[in-house]
């Protein structure tokens, strides 16, 4: 490869100059075939009616421009807004739960009981502890409503079928899930933020497939004793 003047190769890896109205008129002067005079003509026109364009509509292109930096200042001030108003809801939605000592679900409410589970499983800011022997994968579409960043610890049997598999998938889109087996509970449980206690008449995975209660239990004594055991 042999190099010109300027240093560069005679192989095009750079890009080409673009040329200018003037260049144009020079080109045209120098091309005399009758197809790179037409292309020549049909340049400086283009170029001859952007510049009447511009110049006429200058006016117009100034007022756009304002419109559109007004445009994105009150876009900034819209976003900064509904950010305070989603922190607000947020926090009402994490408040706002269901003021009850105890509900009896009978056979076929699957969807209340469900709803209900989720629900408490929304209010929690921190932590989620659920105590069930007998849960399965279903679990994991009832905790995946839960707010980010909050830890999920699941307590269950040891011969539970829930596998390894399906914890590493949740957790890659929902963090953090943990699992503990053991052999140490009976009943059902749910604490939500190591503060609010919950006992469950049926196991998660058969909610609302027959009468069973959920129960709040107000006596600190007892959270700290479960969480002792986790």
């Amino acid at each position: 490869m042999t190099l010109n003047s300027m240093g560069r190769g005679q192989h095009r890896k750079y890009l080409p100059y673009v040329f200018t109205e003037q260049g144009i008129a020079m080109l045209s002067g120098i091309l005399r075939n009758d197809i790179a005079i037409q292309v020549s003509i049909n340049i400086m026109d283009a170029f001859v009616e952007m510049r009447r364009f511009l110049t006429s509509n200058g006016h117009v292109f100034e007022r756009l421009t304002k419109v559109e930096y007004q445009l994105l200042e009150q876009g900034k001030e819209l976003t900064k807004h509904e950010k305070q108003f989603e922190k607000v809801f947020d926090e009402l939605q994490r408040n706002k739960k269901e003021e009850f000592n105890q509900k009896i679900f009978f056979e076929g409410q699957i969807y209340d009981a469900y709803s209900l589970i989720v629900d408490i499983i929304k209010t929690a800011k921190n932590k989620i502890l659920i105590i069930d022997n007998y849960i399965d994968d279903s679990i994991l579409k009832m905790i995946s409503k839960k707010n980010k960043n909050v830890e999920v610890i699941i307590v269950t049997a040891q011969n539970n079928n829930l596998i390894k598999l399906d914890i590493h998938k949740f957790n890659k889109q929902y963090p953090t899930l943990k699992v503990i087996r053991t052999n140490k509970f009976h009943d059902r449980f749910i604490v939500i933020d190591n503060q609010t206690l919950y006992h469950i008449g049926a196991s998660l995975k058969d909610l609302g497939k027959k009468c069973f209660a959920i129960s709040q239990i107000k006596d600190e004594k007892y959270v700290e004793e479960i969480n002792q055991f986790c």
